[in-house]
């Protein structure tokens, strides 16, 4: 008989985005033509100076345990990164390296949240948000974000919902699943309300160079009076394709990176020395311009998939300002019948256009955006395309009911 399991494996759940994207793998390695829309990194490869600079830590032997809270080197470019791009001066002491961005929010509320502490997070918002609360004993709240307000929270209702047993919130712009990106008086304005209570602010910033309206990216941390109670959260995943080296940090007041590098110390000890060395480079600046090519390659797929999914009878889908990422809402269709099979919800319909029409996407139920679906368009042009020529002959399948026979 089994001693048993934690309880808070049992409120856990599995990530749907990598559920997805390892059933497609699994039907691809058996020879199946999937068109994968679901992966949350760019298909553009690591920059070769970044790569060369990984090889070359191999070849002179620095693999070994570094400080628990990343290389002087990296802190160092990190630093300078933060006060040329963002005009926010951290000493590098104030900087902790992670094992990716997901590794600093986690660390950051394990090192700030007690027992049945609320943990504001946004709905629609990144699934592993209310699951990393719970990892840490807290108790995660929704804040909406709704799509009449362009997937932004309404400053009055944020202030609402604090209360004295808030001791954080997530905020994420450029956002994932929705592709909302604050402009600076938005951010500006949301961050008044944040503000005027004693919370910590975890500013997930990790899509930051990945916007498409020309605005610019504004910090939370550059809010009057949030400095000192925000954890800007950042890394090398997707704006240098480093999402396999799992480097990402975070810069916060230094009593807060020292908390988190206690926790990173017993859990983790360092991050990968390698991957540090090639960081340093990326963030240094060996990118080797290709960050503005890759915007642009995104531009130019976003405006195909949101063009392609507002021509779907019943289908609509907003325009994102940042990220990869189209959440389109495909309602109309859910209580559909196709082939004697009801499609009750986005997860149903996602499992049946994998199924049967081999294309993967990710439901936006686990989001917290039912009736939504997630489309990753960090794939080539030709596949997205052939997705959404899939996406609209298999919702044409479906018999919609009669509710919503209109758009």
């Amino acid at each position: 008989m089994s001693p048993g399991f934690a309880k808070r494996t049992k409120s856990l759940t599995e990530s749907k985005t990598f559920v997805i994207t390892a059933a497609a793998a699994r039907m691809i390695r058996h020879g199946i033509d999937v068109v994968n829309l679901s992966a949350g990194e760019p298909d553009f490869n690591t920059p070769d100076e970044v790569k060369e600079a990984g090889c070359a830590a191999i070849r002179n032997n620095f693999t070994r345990y570094t400080a628990s809270h990343g290389i002087p080197e990296l802190r160092e470019q990190i630093s300078g990164k933060l006060k040329r791009d963002n005009e926010l001066s951290y000493h590098p002491d104030q900087i902790v390296v992670t094992s990716g961005a997901k590794h600093a929010l986690a660390g950051s509320l394990l090192a700030v949240v007690d027992e049945g502490d609320e943990v504001l997070y946004p709905k629609p918002g990144w699934l592993s948000y209310p699951e990393m609360a719970r990892i840490a004993g807290g108790v995660p709240k929704p804040y909406p974000c709704r799509l009449e307000n362009r997937f932004r929270p309404d400053p009055d209702e944020l202030r609402r919902l604090i209360n004295r047993r808030t001791k954080a919130i997530i905020t994420n712009s450029p956002g994932n699943p929705t592709g909302a990106a604050f402009t600076p008086s938005e951010t500006r304005a949301i961050g008044s309300v944040l503000a005027e209570r004693d919370i910590w602010v975890l500013s997930d910033e990790i899509y930051e160079k990945l916007r498409f309206d020309g605005e610019q990216h504004l910090s939370f941390a550059n809010v009057a009076g949030l400095f000192e109670k925000t954890v800007l959260v950042n890394g090398v995943s997707k704006a240098f394709r480093m999402t396999g080296w799992r480097i990402g940090y975070l810069a916060a007041v230094t009593p807060l990176a020292k908390a988190v590098t206690k926790v990173q110390s017993q859990m983790t000890s360092s991050p990968c020395s390698i991957s540090q060395q090639a960081a340093a480079v990326a963030i240094g600046g060996g990118d080797g311009g290709a960050l503005p090519e890759m915007v642009a390659a995104f531009v130019k797929r976003r405006d195909i998939v949101v063009r392609e999914l507002n021509a779907i009878e019943g289908v609509s889908c907003p325009v994102p300002e940042g990220a990869f990422y189209a959440l389109a809402d495909v309602s109309a269709y859910l209580g559909g019948t196709v082939d004697g099979r009801t499609i009750g919800d986005d997860i149903e319909l996602c499992q049946w256009l994998l199924d049967e029409m081999h294309l993967a996407l990710v439901p936006g139920k686990p989001f917290g955006a039912d009736g939504f679906i997630r489309i990753s368009f960090a794939a080539a042009d030709d596949r997205i395309r052939e997705g959404m020529r899939r996406l609209r002959e298999g919702l044409a399948r479906i018999k919609r009911p009669v509710r919503s026979a209109k758009k």
